[in-house]
């Protein structure tokens, strides 16, 4: 497999959960670079959570990505591979992904696509609490642009990573080991360890 595709809306969470996997020898992290990420206290302690290149309309790549089903499997491809320059599997995660399942197995049946998903206000609340339009990156201002729009999409977008869930059969994993497991990629280091139940966030990979 050469990708793995992550789709959640904002505030799911999605972003631990793949925090939690990118560190694996398995992964490619050439997409990784300082302005690449992004630091919050919204556990209690200040913590990375957004690591590498993230995709979606307004944001660094993926301009295009909410009219994905429009383009070519090769101009897909070229806007995936756009931030990487190394070896191994590549996270490509976008929140507009929610809409474009079909439309990934079909093209990509080989890639796995995680699904992450939390209550619709669990969202909103978590993504304000994480820094709302003052996140550094990646930059919703464009096209979520306002507390009122981004709570219509998340809705959206959970709505239809639900039905998803409902459609294809698939695997919820416990831990993020447990995903790596299921993966098939090796185990990040030790110190990467996230119990799904416990931080309220549930994960199916289809």
């Amino acid at each position: 497999m050469k990708y793995i595709f992550v789709a959640g809306a904002p505030g799911s969470k999605w972003s631990s959960v793949v925090k939690n996997i990118y560190f694996s020898p398995s992964i490619d992290q050439s997409d990784y670079s300082d302005e690449r990420t992004y630091y919050h206290d919204a556990s209690g302690e200040m913590d990375l959570m957004h690591i590498g290149a993230y995709y979606d309309p307004g944001m660094e790549f993926g301009d295009f990505f909410d009219n994905l089903k429009n383009h070519s499997i090769e101009e897909c491809e070229a806007e995936f591979d756009r931030p990487f320059s190394g070896e191994g599997i590549r996270i490509v995660k976008s929140h507009v992904f929610a809409h474009h399942i079909q439309f990934l197995k079909q093209n990509w049946p080989e890639c796995p696509i995680i699904l992450v998903h939390r209550d619709n206000d669990a969202c909103l609340g978590w993504w304000v609490r994480c820094g709302q339009f003052d996140i550094t990156y990646p930059s919703y201002d464009k096209y979520y642009k306002d507390l009122k729009t981004m709570s219509k999409i998340i809705d959206n977008q959970n709505q239809d990573i639900m039905w998803q869930w409902r459609t294809y059969e698939g695997y919820s994993p416990e831990d993020n080991r447990d995903l790596c497991d299921r993966l098939g990629i090796e185990m990040p280091p030790e110190e990467y360890k996230q119990n799904y139940q416990q931080k309220d966030i549930n994960v199916k990979v289809i």
